[in-house]
């Protein structure tokens, strides 16, 4: 019996990532698998952007319109000592090593994801990201690149030298290959999220953990699980834009779009940009200081997204909070049957915290970097608590259906890449010239960055670089289709049903619509 035709839109930053996803529509999947099979290739080919040992947060559309959000970061460990930490490390927690690491979400926010919809089993979705592990894979220009900029930073320790610098430095071209990972991967597959969170690799993740220095132990996997929970929205024009809530930053994309409709604000991408950017920096320090995990800190969401909540000043008064910056990727996939999902997943930092547990061959994030050592800070590092986040998936959404799925990396600069690329689709660009188009980021996207910095590429038009001249940021030029402002990944979806897909150039990324079965 023949298949339904349907019609489906992927845009990801990396070819074979798109690949595994139009494979996933190609075997009877729809929008969640082609996603899953995408995220899952990408935690073996760019691991300097993500790794089964990170976070994932998504936005889940359903084809009866309702749009929920998974959120899949984890927790510090049940058993670290904030004291300790400030001892062994002063006020604030390094970039990379053992210490960083927080509870990995991203394996069974997958199968949170899969059991919303999805269609095809774990061998299916995950066939290519286990050849790619096994048999290995061309090293990637951009991973090229973060494996010669982090060179300084990375190999201290044993695991990650084992499988990614056994034979020198990798350069574009050379074969990455990841044995212990395909095991890994394998075991997964047959055993599903359970195989590593409370089933057969456990035992062993956690001995690795612990032999390294962690204070994750088994209960810790055991008892994480993501939270499916409502997404924060607000209305912008005709449009409604959706994306996460706190322990996320999605709130500060919803408060600048706020300011610019509440002071008309017409032109944001031309004579009004430096305006726009001005907003973003403010949001920024609020959200530096007033950020943190609802379940632990209490605080009012509608203040972070109205303007009424406010930071003390151009620089943060806590000392001990590092501004995130970082690596991620992100998915944007819709389908002709109603299903679409906007899928961030992260090791935060380059190479995350360039710790591999040797028994599982899994990078291990830093995401715990984004704690606080400073006990006065809302974000103040604690015991089972999740950190400030910067994954944000978003959606918009309008009278008639969804418009756009909207994904991308950039650390703390997420925010103003889905704002630059949303506004100009919504102006009417193709999703490829919306993701194409020069951008800038304020706030620190290296270290020694300040607030103010803010990074232009060089072909930024002219009406939006005289605006910023107007404002107190300090102007940092960059190489246009520069890295440094992000992955961006966008699906449009016409009134008619019509779907298109840009991928950034930025990245290693493909975009594809294609009709499947009938």
């Amino acid at each position: 019996m023949s298949r339904t035709p349907l019609t489906g839109a992927i845009a990801t930053p990396h070819a074979d990532a798109t690949r595994s996803a139009e494979k996933a529509f190609a075997s009877g999947g729809n929008a969640i698998d082609a996603a899953l099979a995408a995220a899952a290739t990408l935690s073996v080919v760019y691991p300097h952007n993500v790794s089964i040992g990170g976070d994932l947060i998504a936005l889940v559309r359903d084809p009866s319109g309702r749009t929920r959000c998974v959120n899949a970061s984890g927790p510090a460990a049940s058993a670290v000592d904030r004291a300790a930490m400030r001892e062994a490390h002063g006020e604030v927690l390094p970039y990379r090593g053992i210490d960083t690491v927080t509870v990995p979400g991203a394996v069974r926010g997958w199968d949170v994801l899969r059991r919303m919809g999805g269609q095809l089993g774990w061998e299916e979705i995950f066939t290519d990201a286990i050849v790619a592990a096994r048999d290995g894979v061309a090293v990637s220009r951009s991973l090229a690149a973060a494996f010669r900029d982090e060179e300084a930073a990375i190999g201290f320790d044993a695991g990650f030298r084992e499988t990614f610098l056994a034979g020198g430095l990798p350069v574009e071209g050379d074969a990455l290959v990841q044995p212990v990972l395909a095991r890994t991967l394998e075991a997964i597959r047959d055993g599903g999220a359970a195989a590593l969170y409370d089933g057969g690799l456990r035992a062993s993740f956690v001995d690795g953990l612990a032999s390294l220095g962690s204070r994750i132990g088994a209960a810790d996997l055991l008892l994480f699980h993501p939270e499916v929970v409502e997404p924060l929205s607000t209305s912008f024009g005709p449009y409604r834009v959706l994306t996460s809530p706190p322990n996320t930053h999605g709130f500060v994309l919803l408060r600048v779009l706020g300011e610019l409709e509440r002071q008309g604000i017409a032109d944001p991408l031309g004579a009004d940009f430096g305006r726009m950017m001005e907003h973003f920096f403010a949001a920024n320090l609020v959200r530096d200081e007033l950020l943190a995990d609802p379940r632990v800190t209490s605080g009012d969401v509608t203040e972070l997204l109205n303007g009424d909540a406010t930071a003390h000043g151009d620089e943060p008064v806590l000392p001990g909070f590092r501004r995130p910056r970082g690596d991620t990727v992100g998915i944007a996939v819709s389908d002709s049957s109603g299903w679409s999902v906007s899928l961030i997943q992260s090791v935060y930092h380059a190479f995350g915290a360039a710790v591999v547990e040797p028994s599982t061959g899994i990078l291990l994030h830093n995401r715990g970097t984004g704690f606080s050592l400073d006990p006065a800070s809302p974000n103040a590092l604690a015991p089972g608590k999740r950190p400030l986040h910067t994954l944000m998936p978003v959606m918009v959404d309008d009278a008639q259906g969804l418009r756009f799925v909207s994904a991308t990396m950039g650390g703390q600069g997420q925010p103003q890449i889905h704002a630059q690329t949303l506004l100009r689709a919504m102006a009417g660009a193709s999703a490829q010239e919306a993701v194409s188009a020069p951008r800038a980021i304020v706030g620190p996207q290296r270290d020694g960055d300040a607030p103010s910095d803010i990074y232009v590429e060089s072909d930024l038009p002219a009406p939006a670089r005289a605006s910023l001249a107007e404002t107190r940021l300090h102007l940092i030029e960059t190489p246009d289709a520069d890295e440094l402002v992000g992955h961006a990944n966008l699906v449009a979806v016409a009134s008619d049903g019509g779907l298109d897909a840009g991928s950034d150039p930025r990245s290693d990324g493909a975009a594809s619509v294609r009709m499947y079965g009938g």
